[in-house]
């Protein structure tokens, strides 16, 4: 992914569980990136001024207990212009707060993140605004059938399950199934209103213990006005009454009786990458919402998509790839993977969602020989 050359005197503090992605957009819009995350790959180091290992683990999440003393420390003499916290916190608001209190926070505080990763309180949000929401509830359906089982404060998709007979169970609620296609929305909140730049559509990459973790997005070129301008309002209103500020996402279903908001990400989410740009950098946009100031959105003429390649197997010591430009989160070489593990992110463009997701499929399978081998 390409990257300006740094031309800001600032750097932006990141902490997320993974930080390339917003490394790499801090770096596009001309700031220093110092990168705290469970990672701290090949990629990320490449791109931040200086990078460290946050406490914690991809299974477990953030160690909340060392992610300021490890902040002060990555940041240390100097003042960094934000911080911007990426994935990894929506079950720790109280964290954000910790983290405002020592630096200057781009985007979500914890009041937002509470508001609308509780599911009940935006479940009566989005009731009290009219917007459409599935039902939820804590106890066990009757037809279980037609529920998911889902965690409060959950990300990414892996944390969803179909409610095969589950019973109740703390930090976990049941949510109506909708059929339909999933869509995401991007857009900049702040505290008032809610700008968007633009939609994508999702898809999923099932897992044997993961039916709906989440495989990849493609930026779309066209939307319909109207829905568009529909689901804008709800966002705005919703970003008016929890707070949202900044880069944030909304998971929407599209059904046969029309769009079904499912949840909002109050942080930069997983479309970053595929709607970041050089005449427009998403990361200004999220500092100009902190600082009460307007901002410019990117528009686009194509479409964009991308891809998360999970090991299907086990791989007992990854091999030296030489990797392609349109591929980033390269897996480094020596290292051993279980399955399901991410081996790295993959990227491509084409005139339309089609041309490029076809495209993505090509790359993937080009890539994926050289650490599968012949299936036997």
């Amino acid at each position: 992914m390409p990257a300006r050359s740094q031309n800001k005197s600032g750097a932006v503090l990141i902490a997320a569980i993974s930080g390339r992605a917003l490394a790499a957009a801090a770096r596009r819009a001309g700031y220093r990136a110092l990168v705290a995350d469970l990672f701290c790959d090949d990629d990320t180091r490449a791109l931040a001024d200086r990078a460290v290992v946050l406490p914690g683990d991809l299974h477990n999440g953030i160690e909340a207990a060392r992610v300021v003393e490890t902040l002060a420390q990555l940041a240390g003499t100097e003042q960094p212009a934000a911080v911007v916290c990426g994935s990894g916190f929506e079950r720790q608001p109280d964290l954000i707060d910790a983290i405002a209190r020592r630096f200057p926070l781009a985007g979500c505080g914890g009041e937002a993140i509470r508001r609308v990763k509780n599911p009940e309180a935006f479940a009566a949000d989005c009731a009290e605004l009219g917007i459409p929401h599935p039902a939820l509830r804590r106890e066990p359906p009757a037809d279980p059938e037609n529920w998911l089982v889902k965690r409060d404060g959950g990300a990414g998709g892996t944390h969803v399950r179909p409610a095969n007979g589950d019973a109740a169970q703390p930090g976990r609620y049941f949510q109506r199934r909708i059929a339909g296609a999933n869509v995401s929305a991007l857009f900049v909140g702040d505290g008032d209103s809610a700008h968007v730049v633009g939609f994508s559509r999702q898809f999923l990459s099932p897992a044997p213990n993961a039916p709906y973790r989440y495989g990849g997005a493609v930026r779309l070129r066209r939307f319909d006005r109207g829905d568009a301008a529909t689901i804008g309002g709800w966002l705005s209103a919703l970003t008016r009454r929890a707070g949202l500020v900044g880069l944030c996402s909304a998971d929407l279903i599209r059904s046969t009786d029309g769009y079904h908001l499912l949840e909002i990400n109050p942080r930069p989410g997983a479309t970053l990458d595929i709607f970041d740009a050089d005449d427009a950098p998403l990361i200004e946009a999220h500092l100009c919402a902190a600082r009460g100031e307007p901002c410019r959105l990117p528009r686009f003429t194509d479409c964009m998509a991308s891809t998360i390649a999970y090991a299907d197997r086990p791989v007992g010591s990854f091999p030296a790839i030489a990797w392609p430009d349109w591929v980033a989160d390269r897996q480094s070489a020596g290292t051993a993977l279980q399955a399901g593990d991410p081996v790295c992110t993959i990227f491509a463009r084409g005139p339309s969602a089609e041309a490029a997701r076809r495209t993505l499929a090509e790359r993937t399978r080009t890539l994926q020989h050289n650490w599968e081998g012949e299936r036997p």
